[in-house]
């Protein structure tokens, strides 16, 4: 079954509104996270904020370096929250992670 194009329509701006500068060969796999099945029931602009997360954590920082260094996720994730932020600010994000939102995220 393939995605609507609302749909698609509604991620792209909800993209551009998060990541204004970000650059393409990063904007299209956030893009296609988002739109991926496990993601449909979400809005798209919180689609996009995992979708965006979760592709800085694993491409711009140490993070996957950390785990197989052993360190369990959670510890990961805090030790890589100010390299994503300094991602997120140079992409001009409208929103920066929080360590409390780290909380919050689910597996991935």
């Amino acid at each position: 079954m393939s995605i609507g194009t609302a749909r698609r329509r509604e991620i792209g701006k909800a993209l551009t509104a998060l990541l204004p500068m970000a650059p393409y060969a990063d904007t299209e796999p956030i893009r296609e996270a988002a739109l991926a099945r496990k993601m449909r029931e979400l809005p798209p602009s919180i689609a996009v904020w995992i979708a965006a997360i979760a592709h800085v954590r694993h491409v711009h920082t140490p993070y996957d370096e950390l785990l197989a260094e052993g360190y369990d996720r959670d510890s990961a994730r805090h030790f890589v929250v100010d390299d994503i932020n300094r991602v997120l600010t140079a992409w001009r994000a409208t929103r920066l992670l929080e360590v409390d939102d780290l909380d919050a995220e689910g597996g991935e």
